[in-house]
C-alpha cells in the first residue's frame, strides 16, 4: 500500500539484509515503553527488541488490539474476527509479518469477488443472486460504470494505480499533492453528488448501498474524499484475503517469535520471555523525567524509560493515560481533539454446519449467499471449511448509524432482530435451526479503550492527519517533545487497515533509534532519513 501523502517502500526497508540499523555503543538493553499490544505495539516492539533495546509492553485488554479473534465455545478451530478480518495483498509491510510466522492465508468471501460462491443483493425489497457482476441488472452496471467514470475524469485513477504498483514516485508525489489542495475540503458524497457521472440520485443511493470492493460505502459519504481516493489507488478494498486460524495470530505471534538476528540479546529471546510470559497491566499515566519518561501502570508501579512509543488511539490520550500536556505542542493536542472515529457492530454466530451450500432444487442457486443489503444487517458473511466442519456466519456487520442501531441492545435481541430481517430475504429458510450456542458481538465505539473502530478524516482535516503523522519526526523539536512517539492506524493515512498500523510503528522505530543516537545503514535509509524528499504536502494554514 505505497500511500502517496508519503510514498515511503516500508516493504524495502524490512527486508533489506543491512537491517533497520545500529545503537551506538552503550545503548544495548535500554528500556523502552511501548503502550499498547496491538499490532502496532507488538511490530514496534518486535523491531526494538531487534535493535537491541528492552521494549516493556503494556496492554490494557489483550494482545492482539482490533486484531481479535474470538473462538467459539467448544470450537476452537472457529473463530469469530470481531476486529480486522480481510487484508489486501498490497499490504506487504503486513505481509513480511504473516510470511515471517509461516501464516496461512486463504480467499476472502467478498460480495462477487472470484471466490465467492454466490452474492445475493437486496435493496429496497427486491432481491437479485449473481455469481459475477455482470449477472446484475443493467441499473448495477451504470453504476459501476459511474464510478469508473468519476475516478478517471477527476482523480486520474489509471495514472496513480500505475504509479503505485510501478513505484514511481515522482509522479505520484506530483498527482497527490495537487489532488489533495483540490480535495482536501470535499466530501465523499460531494463528489459524486458534483460528478457528471453520478447525475442521478438513484444511482447515488444504489452505489452508497452497494459500494465498491467490500459493500456498501454510504456510512462514509460524510468522511474526506482524500481516505476514499487512497483506498482505491493502492487496491485496498480489493483482492483480499483472510488468515486461517485467526487474524490475532500475526500480533500474538511477534510476542512468541524467536527472532535469529537480534543484537544484544541472546538466541531464542522473544518478547514473550523478556516479559516473563505476560505483558505488563494498562498505563495510567506518561510523565516527563528530565531527559526520561515515568510511566505508572494501573497496578501503580512506576519505571522510567529513555523513550515512549504510543499506539492506542489517540482520544485515551484525553481520557484514558495522564499526561503532561508539554508531551506534544498544541498543535498536536488540536489535531487529537479532532480525530473523528467510525463506529462498527458485528455478530457472529457459529451453525451445525454451512447448510447455505445447499442448492435450492427450483431454482439449481445456493439457499443462502453472502448478502448486501439496505435491511438493518447490511453485510452478511459466510465461512466454512467444508461440508463436514460447523459454519460460521458473520450476521451483520454495520458502521456509523447502521452500528448505533445495534448498540443498545443485548448480543440475544440482535441475533433476534437479524434473523427476523433475513427472514424477509430468504423466505423459507430457517436459519436459526442451524445455529449453536450463543452469539459474539461486539460494537467498538463502546469499548472503553478503543470508543470507536478507526480513524476516518472529515472534509477540511488533512491538516490534523499531517500532523499527527509526521509527529515521530522530532529533530530539532524542543526537548520537552522529543521521545515521545505516536503511531498506530489512526496515526497513520490508512486508518482501518493493519499496514497502517505497522508502517507507523516502524516510524517510531526509526525515531527511537534518532533519539537514542542510532542510525539507519547508508544502503538502506529509512523514513525519517528520507523524509524531506518523500514529505507529505503542507497545505497553507492562515490562507
Amino acid at each position: 500500500m505505497l500511500v502517496p501523502d508519503f510514498p515511503f517502500s516500508y516493504d524495502g526497508w524490512l527486508r533489506h539484509p543491512a537491517g533497520l540499523g545500529s545503537l551506538p555503543p552503550g545503548r544495548a538493553g535500554t528500556p523502552v515503553a511501548v503502550v499498547g499490544g496491538g499490532m502496532a505495539g507488538l511490530t514496534a516492539a518486535h523491531e526494538l527488541m531487534r535493535l537491541g533495546l528492552r521494549p516493556v509492553v503494556y496492554e490494557a485488554d489483550q494482545l492482539g488490539g482490533r486484531m481479535r479473534s474470538v473462538p467459539f465455545p467448544g470450537q476452537p478451530g472457529c473463530v469469530a474476527e470481531m476486529g480486522a478480518m480481510r487484508f489486501p495483498v498490497s499490504a506487504r509491510a503486513l505481509f513480511h509479518y504473516i510470511d515471517l510466522l509461516g501464516l496461512r492465508t486463504a480467499p476472502f468471501p467478498n460480495p462477487l469477488a472470484e471466490h465467492t460462491p454466490s452474492t445475493v443483493i437486496d435493496l429496497g425489497g427486491v432481491r437479485h443472486t449473481a455469481r459475477a457482476a455482470d449477472q446484475l441488472p443493467d441499473v448495477y452496471q451504470e453504476v459501476a460504470a459511474a464510478w469508473e467514470k468519476a475516478l478517471q475524469e477527476r482523480a486520474e485513477l489509471s495514472t496513480m494505480r500505475d504509479a503505485v504498483r510501478r513505484r514511481d514516485v515522482e509522479t505520484l508525489k506530483h498527482v497527490w499533492n495537487r489532488l489533495v489542495r483540490e480535495f482536501d475540503d470535499q466530501s465523499f458524497y460531494g463528489f459524486l453528488a458534483t460528478s457528471a457521472a453520478f447525475r442521478s440520485f438513484r444511482h447515488r443511493e444504489i452505489f452508497g448501498q452497494v459500494g465498491f470492493g467490500t459493500g456498501g460505502w454510504d456510512t462514509d459519504f460524510p468522511n474526506s474524499l482524500l481516505e476514499i481516493l487512497r483506498v482505491v489507488y493502492t487496491e485496498a478494498d480489493d483482492h483480499q484475503v483472510a488468515i486461517l486460524g485467526g487474524s490475532q495470530q500475526v500480533p500474538r505471534g511477534l510476542w512468541e517469535h524467536r527472532p535469529g538476528d537480534c543484537a544484544h540479546w541472546p538466541a531464542g529471546t522473544s518478547l514473550a520471555s523478556l516479559h516473563g510470559g505476560a505483558a505488563r497491566p494498562g498505563v495510567r499515566s506518561v510523565r516527563r523525567d528530565g531527559a526520561e519518561f515515568t510511566v505508572t501502570d494501573a497496578d501503580g508501579r512506576r519505571d522510567r524509560f529513555a523513550a515512549v512509543v504510543y499506539t492506542p488511539h489517540v482520544w485515551t490520550l484525553l481520557n484514558r493515560v495522564e499526561t503532561d500536556p508539554e508531551l506534544l505542542s498544541a498543535p498536536l493536542w488540536t489535531a487529537v481533539e479532532r480525530t473523528h472515529y467510525m463506529g462498527s457492530s458485528k455478530l457472529f454466530v457459529l451453525t451445525d454446519r454451512p447448510f447455505w451450500r445447499d442448492v435450492d432444487p427450483d431454482t439449481g442457486l445456493p439457499v443462502m449467499s453472502m448478502t448486501l443489503t439496505d435491511r438493518m444487517p447490511r453485510g452478511v458473511y459466510l465461512f466454512d471449511d467444508g461440508p463436514d466442519r460447523p459454519g460460521v456466519m458473520c450476521l451483520s456487520y454495520t458502521w456509523n448509524d447502521d452500528s448505533l442501531k445495534m448498540a443498545t441492545l443485548s448480543a440475544q435481541e440482535r441475533l433476534d432482530v437479524l434473523l427476523g430481517k433475513l427472514a424477509d430475504i430468504y423466505p423459507g429458510l430457517d436459519i436459526r435451526s442451524h445455529v449453536i450456542g450463543e452469539p459474539l458481538t461486539i460494537t467498538w465505539e463502546t469499548e472503553p479503550h478503543f470508543m470507536g473502530a478507526f480513524k476516518s478524516n472529515l472534509p477540511g482535516q488533512y491538516r490534523y492527519q499531517r500532523r499527527l503523522f509526521t509527529q515521530f519526526m522530532q529533530r530539532g523539536q524542543p526537548q520537552a517533545q522529543r521521545g515521545f512517539f505516536l503511531c498506530g492506524d489512526d496515526v497513520s493515512w490508512t486508518a482501518g487497515f493493519a499496514e497502517g498500523a505497522v508502517t507507523t510503528a516502524l516510524n517510531a522505530v526509526w525515531g527511537v533509534l534518532d533519539h537514542l543516537g542510532g542510525a539507519t545503514h547508508p544502503d538502506n535509509p529509512g523514513p525519517g532519513d528520507l523524509f524531506e524528499e518523500l514529505a507529505p504536502v503542507e497545505l497553507p494554514y492562515d490562507d
